[in-house]
Parts: structure tokens; sequence; C-alpha cells
């Protein structure tokens, strides 16, 4: 990521009567008639494949112009916008006695929240900048200030002491930007090296179709120039001259890198990727001596740089990508720093000169050491950074430039520790960010010369928040082929151990992301209710180092699913609940997660809670009109090309495994611009799980008809839709159905 960008997104900046008593508080009388829910047509579709036949009776829910759809959703086909209304208000009908909880749940949420917050400001130059929130308003506001005291600023000891400082400028107020609009979402900001342009990257449908805006800070103008169709992806050249962003192409992906002068003018192809399996992206390395295009999937990366003396120059290759082989590149000074798997599962760090940064000339920086997965590093003129996992917990290593390490000390038992971004390469001051499950968030900035760390900011939670009032708790789950599977537990410190307590157990466990053991607002309001909160650590992620992802992927993947229900398993075996008192959830791929042990084990849950799932999987990864489909194969297998890649495949697809059984109560989340998990997957899902279950538990769909995989953008719309699901986990425990 460039140095100079800021990845925003809207975070949840988040003793009470048993259950059964704070239920019949927060509902209405029962109601007197139940709810039918709609029934959706038939139209079978026969499909041959590899010389298997499936027939997809709900293929017809998928619109033929999605492509189109993603971008203005309004246009969407008739049969499938009433059937999505007709399931809408079926949800809100079944779910209406849970109104009074969602509505003391969302002033819950909102009253956790610093409504007038804003962020440690972020040194740059003699500027910093930072995003600030007014109270009662959906999105922030991105500002800079003159910077006071002491710096390093082109080679050169700084130091400015203000009588009075000058005032606060405003780059952007997000809230007017998003005026008359359902969906408005910045992502991305960034500020020329010279300070005197602005650029920010807008979704305005949900659809991850962005619009980069250019502002002059002198004159206050957004030039007229607006680049379309791009990603959120951007960065301005180390001179200032030039702006470079990545196009998104007509089936959403990421195809091409461009430039043109920042200002306006004539723009230029740096880029094009020819195989439609890979991403990419542009930025800027540490040092500001190149501009690097990457290039990457889930098993295979290249890098091209231009040094940023000729930023017009064509894009070198760093080393030629090869199956199989990752690596990150960074510059740092005099020499290439990577980030590589090549002879390292779990990743080292090596270094090659300048002139030559091909393999042959890679050498150790920090070696291989089995178990010890290097997630990342940032690089700084005197030292490197790398943060390290192992047993689901993170650390970061300080490292000088004669090889002398330290790390930086935590004591809980589960935790998240992250580094935090800079934008300035010349400095002794590294940020990074430190919380827990039970304790707020912790903003430091740690002296790497002194060793000393200074707080700069701990999350304020207005109405509340006391970490001796919890539990949280590390335990480890036997897997059927033996693994320990990590589970971080929180718990209020009155919830009894004894079996009593319902439990909501969260999942994702693919592409190897790790669920970090974070700190969460929101999740209080369901701890406080007496819920237990627990995060399955499961294969498929990387909580435990490069192989925990590397055994859970294509032909191992059931290992994903397997590990998750040996979780609750062991929380079941150890009384923090009993089976049909779990609700599980999951999103995005954590949604197939959801789907999969759904059938595999419908005794187990009270509610499944199915977040914009991926659950279609064959008919998905076999459409390689979608915009991940081709970028995936290596994660779960071409089932166009593979047999055994379809057979296994076939063998956990939620959508083509469901069968008549008693399924759980079961509530199904998407959004209609939504191009990563499209649709019409939580729609067929739900259309073919209804006829099946023989439980009479409800079958729930809640599509968002203005967003896409995200849900909303505004930061109290958002809530109320946590607030919306959490309620359903309370009333699926509770069988609130029964009440409809």
């Amino acid at each position: 990521m460039n140095r100079r960008q800021l990845i925003t997104c809207t975070a949840a900046v988040g003793a009470v009567a048993a259950l059964p008593a704070l239920a019949s508080a927060e509902s209405p009388p029962r109601m007197t008639s139940k709810p039918v829910p709609p029934v959706a047509k038939k139209v079978p579709v026969r499909i041959e494949q590899l010389g298997r036949v499936r027939v997809d009776d709900y293929q017809w829910m998928k619109d033929d112009a999605w492509q189109q759809v993603l971008r203005d959703p309004s246009i969407i086909k008739a049969d499938v916008r009433e059937h999505l209304t007709e399931e809408n208000a079926y949800r809100e009908a079944m779910m209406a006695p849970t109104l009074p909880m969602q509505a003391a749940m969302f002033e819950e949420m909102k009253g956790r929240i610093k409504e007038d917050d804003s962020s440690v400001p972020s040194p740059d130059g003699s500027w910093e900048y930072y995003v600030e929130y007014r109270t009662g308003e959906q999105h922030p506001r991105y500002m800079r200030a003159a910077r006071q005291g002491s710096w390093r600023e082109d080679g050169r000891d700084v130091t400015v002491n203000f009588v009075r400082a000058p005032d606060p400028e405003l780059l952007l107020d997000a809230n007017v930007l998003a005026e008359g609009k359902a969906y408005s979402e910045v992502s991305a900001t960034s500020n020329s090296p010279d300070h005197s342009l602005f650029a920010y990257a807008e979704d305005a449908q949900g659809s991850e179709v962005f619009r980069i805006y250019v502002k002059d800070l002198t004159t206050g103008e957004v030039l007229p120039a607006v680049i379309e169709s791009a990603t959120e992806n951007f960065t301005f050249s180390p001179d200032s001259q030039w702006i470079f962003w990545t196009n998104r192409d007509d089936n959403g992906r990421p195809d091409k890198i461009f430039r043109r002068p920042a200002r306006g003018g004539e723009t230029t192809l740096v880029y094009e990727e020819a195989d439609d399996g890979m991403f990419i992206s542009v930025g800027v390395t540490s040092d500001e001596a190149f501009l690097l295009v990457s290039i990457a999937n889930q098993e295979t990366s290249e890098a091209r740089y231009v040094p940023a003396s000729d930023p017009t120059a064509t894009p070198v290759v760093l080393e030629p990508r090869h199956t199989g082989r990752l690596y990150d590149a960074d510059h740092w000074g005099d020499r290439w720093v990577l980030r590589t798997n090549e002879d390292a599962v779990d990743f080292r760090i090596v270094g090659a000169p300048t002139e030559t940064p091909g393999l042959s000339h890679w050498t150790d920086i920090v070696a291989y050491a089995p178990g010890r997965f290097i997630e990342g590093f940032g690089l700084f003129k005197d030292y490197l950074v790398r943060q390290e996992r192992a047993e689901a917990n993170s650390r970061v290593i300080v490292r000088d430039r004669a090889g002398a390490e330290h790390e930086i000390a935590v004591d809980e038992p589960a935790y998240a520790l992250s580094l935090g971004g800079s934008a300035e390469f010349d400095t002794t001051v590294m940020r990074y960010a430190y919380n827990s499950p039970s304790t707020p968030n912790q903003t430091f900035d740690y002296d790497m010369a002194t060793r000393t760390k200074t707080l700069r900011k701990t999350q304020e939670v207005p109405s509340g928040h006391d970490p001796a009032d919890y539990v949280v708790e590390r335990l480890n789950a036997p897997a059927p082929d033996g693994q320990m599977v990590p589970i971080t537990v929180l718990r209020k410190k009155t919830t009894p151990v004894d079996g009593s307590a319902p439990l909501l157990l969260y999942g994702y466990g693919s592409y190897g992301m790790p669920i970090a053991a974070s700190f969460s607002t929101n999740r209080l309001s369901l701890v406080d209710r007496g819920f237990i909160y627990a995060i399955a650590h499961i294969r498929g992620g990387s909580d435990k180092g490069w192989n925990w992802f590397l055994t859970a992927r294509r032909h191992t993947k059931k290992n994903t699913f397997t590990d998750f229900i040996a979780c609750a398993e062991h929380l079941i075996a150890n009384r923090y609940t009993t089976a049909g008192n779990i609700v599980a959830e999951g999103r995005s791929a954590g949604g197939m997660l959801m789907g999969a042990i759904t059938n595999m084990r419908p005794d187990l849950w009270a509610g499944i809670i199915g977040g914009v799932p991926f659950v279609d999987v064959i008919n998905t990864m076999s459409d390689t009109s979608l915009p991940l489909t081709p970028p995936e194969w290596p994660e779960w297998g071409n089932p166009i090309e593979s047999a055994e890649d379809y057979d296994y495949m076939m063998s956990y697809s939620p959508y083509d495994q469901v069968a008549p059984m008693a399924y759980p109560a079961v509530l199904a989340t998407g959004g209609l611009s939504d191009p990563r998990v499209t649709y019409w997957e939580p729609e067929k899902w739900v259309a073919r799980l209804r006829p099946a279950t023989t439980s009479g538990k409800p079958i729930l769909l809640k599509i968002n008809m203005t967003a896409g995989h995200f849900s909303s953008s505004g930061r109290f719309d958002y809530l109320k839709e946590i607030a919306h699901d959490y309620a359903f986990a309370v009333w699926a425990v509770n069988k609130g159905w029964e009440e409809a």
C-alpha cells in the first residue's frame, strides 16, 4: 500500500437479565397469524459438465445482465426483484417480534461509539493527516493540520513551533459526498508527496467500481478529470507529477494499470495483465525510490518496478512468476527486501542488490524458521519491522540494520497486535495498535532507537466498559486428525460455565486470512445478555502459520468444516454451552463454512447466520465471467477442467448438498450490487433450503437492495444491520418464531 494512502472502513467501535426474561421485555405480544413464506418458482436447467450432470431449479435468479446490475441495481429483471422483495417482507414479518430488541441493541452499539471522534494524526513532512467524525454524522471528514515540533525531512532536521496552531484544513467531507445517495463509501485517500493534491476513491453503488477524484488543495477545486471504472487502488508518483491507478473491467476484475498527469491529461497504459486469474495493484516503495506493480493470486506472484526518477519508464520484472512462489517486494535505501515462501513454507525475508533483484541474488535477512509465520514487514531508514504469527497470536519484531532484534512484549492470552502504516521513511518512530476481546484498542507510537512507547490514544466507550468484567480464554480443540484448533472465548465474568449459556461461534477459514482475537463493542450486546462469544481459529486461515492454510484448501478443504465442528464439540464437552444452543456465524467464504456445517451437523446449531455466503460453489467456480472465478481456482480447484476438482467440490458444495433434514433456523444475507458473492447465491440457497427442512424452523433471506459485499456504508446504518443479525441470534436460541 502506498505510504500516503489511507484505506478506510467503517468499523464497529464496538449486567442484564437472563435471556428469556430479556426477550420478553424487548418483544411485543404474540402475533395471531404466522407469515407465509414465499415459494420460489422452479425452472429446471440441466447442466452437463465433465460427464457429470446436475439440475439447477433456481438458475433463473441470476440476471443475465448482472454486470450492468452491479453498476445500476435498479435495472434488475422484474421477476428477481419481485422475489427478493417478497423474501425481505417475509423475513421482516417473521422477525417483527425482535424489533424492540433490534432497537435496543442499536442504541447500545451507538452508545459505545464516541461520535465526535478522530484518528491519531499521521505525520507526513510539514503536515499531519487524520480522519474525524462529528456527532450524528454517518461518514468521516478527512483533515490535515500544520505540523509542530521536530522531525527529519529530506535528510535534514526541521523544528517548527507555533504560538497558536493554524486551523485544521478540511480535505473532504464524505457526508456531503454521500448526500442524495443510498450508498457512498470512500475506500481510499492519498495526498501527493508535495501536499498540493488530495485524491479519493468513491464507490457509489456498493459494487466496488470506483471513481477517483483529485482535488487541488491550493484552490480547493475538485479537478474535472474524474477517473472512471477503477478499483480503490491508486498512487501518486514520488515527484507528484503523475497519478497511477488500477482499472476495473466489465467483469469486475482489475486488468490494467494506467497513468496520467496528476492534474489531468492524456491517459497511458502502463501494464496489462493477460491472466484473468491474477490480481494487480500499484504502489510506491517505502523509500520512494520506485513505483511497484504487484501481480498475484493465492499461490503465485510477480512484481515489476519503475524508477521514481523516470516514472514514465516501462516496468521491469523483478523476478518472473513461478507457480507456487510468492514474494512481496519493497526497497530499503540501498537494496531490495522481499518476503518469500521460496524454500520457506512460513516465509523468510531476503535482500537483493538494487541493480540485480532476481532470485539468484536473494540472501537471507531473516532466515526461515518452521512454525514462525512471517505475515509482513515494514521498512524505515534504519529499521526493518516484521509481524509474525504463531498459535493464533501475532508479535512485532524490530530489527536494525546491524541485525540486532527486539520484540514488543504482550502478556494477554489472546489479543490482536498489528503494525500501523507510516508516511515517513526517515524516522525512528513506528506506530502499532493493540487490543484484545476485552481490551479496547490502543494506538502506540514506538521509538525504535530508545525502545520507548507512547500511548497516543485509547478507544473510548462512552457508555462505559470495564475489561475486568469480562473473561478472555484460549482453548484448544482436538480435530479429527489430531491437530489442535485454537478457540478464543469471551464471556462476562458472571456468565456460568455449566452448559446453560447460549454461544455464538464465529469462523472464516479461507485464503490464508487469520481471524484476530480483537475487540468489538458490538459483541458486547450479546455477551452482556449472557451469550458466550467464541472465535474458531480453523484451518484455511493462517492463524497457526501458512501450513494451517495449505492443509485446508482444494482437496483438503473439508478440514475447515470439521475443525469448526470440533470447536463446537469441544465447547460443549467443556460445558461452555450445549448442542442446539449455538448460533454459528460466518461471512463470504465463511458463509460457505456455514452452509457446509449446516448440512454436516444440523443438530449442533440453534441458528445459522450466513453473511453474503459463498454457497453455490460448483456453479460459481464454473462461471468464468464472474470477477473472482479464475483468480480463485488455486484456492478451490477448477471444476471446468478437472473431474477430481469437480467431484471434491461437489461433495461439500452447500447449495448442492442440501437434502431433507432438520435444519436449524437460518438467516442468509446479501447485497444486490455485491461483486464478490453475487446476490443470487444466498437467494438460491434459501430457495433450496426452505422446502428441504423438516424442522419447521424458519429459513430467512435479507437482501440489501442498495449495498454490496460490505453492507451499508454509513456507520449507524451498518450498526442497524449488526443489531438485526444479533437479534436473530437471540431469537433463534429462544425459538422466537413460535411467537411469530
